[in-house]
């Protein structure tokens, strides 16, 4: 069992993917090896449900906690210098809204509609089932989250990709402030 989990180039699993990556069909025998391999150190298990590789991406776990969620609002906007202040949480969207902590590391959750979780346009999905929102989609997830949010730097948002995107979220309001807000800029 070990092998297939250290071959993979996945470092967060829930059980379904062990399970499927091993082959194993018993749940019970399974849960014993997985808990076998945490005791002996072999794997972490962070949260209930969720096992890693000793090094693990803090992305690639904050994909793993709530399915569906895809990373976006303050933590893509800061990467892409949208917006200046300083924040070491994950932020995603998913389906409810939490904040979980994690070997001192904070992933927090924003709850969006599911026909826009859902909707892959403008999501990069990376290696090891990592979704990242592009720039443009994480300021129109933060807009329709959060309409009086201020952003400081607009100029890095490609304003075609942002007005492709918006229908996504079927707002005449939300267009209106768009609209506004990238003519100012």
């Amino acid at each position: 069992m070990m092998p297939a989990i250290y071959q993979d180039t996945r470092n967060v699993f829930r059980l379904i993917d062990i399970a499927l990556l091993t082959g194993e069909t018993g749940f019970r025998s399974l849960n014993k090896k997985i808990n076998y391999y945490v005791k002996t150190g072999k794997l972490k298990n962070p949260r209930k449900g969720i096992y890693t590789k000793a090094n693990y991406d803090p992305q690639e776990l904050a994909c793993k906690i709530f399915i569906p969620s895809y990373i976006s609002l303050e933590f893509i906007l800061q990467k892409a210098g949208i917006i200046f202040q300083y924040d070491s949480g994950i932020t995603s969207v998913s389906y409810l809204r939490r904040d979980v902590e994690i070997n001192d590391q904070i992933y927090r959750y924003r709850k969006i509609k599911g026909e826009i979780l859902t909707n892959p346009a403008g999501i990069l999905r990376r290696k090891n089932d990592i979704n990242t929102a592009f720039p443009e989609r994480a300021f129109l997830d933060m807009l329709y989250l959060n309409p009086t949010y201020y952003f400081d730097n607009l100029n890095p948002l490609n304003s075609k990709t942002v007005f492709k995107l918006l229908p996504i979220y079927q707002s005449k309001a939300m267009a209106s402030r768009v609209t506004k807000l990238l003519q100012n800029d």
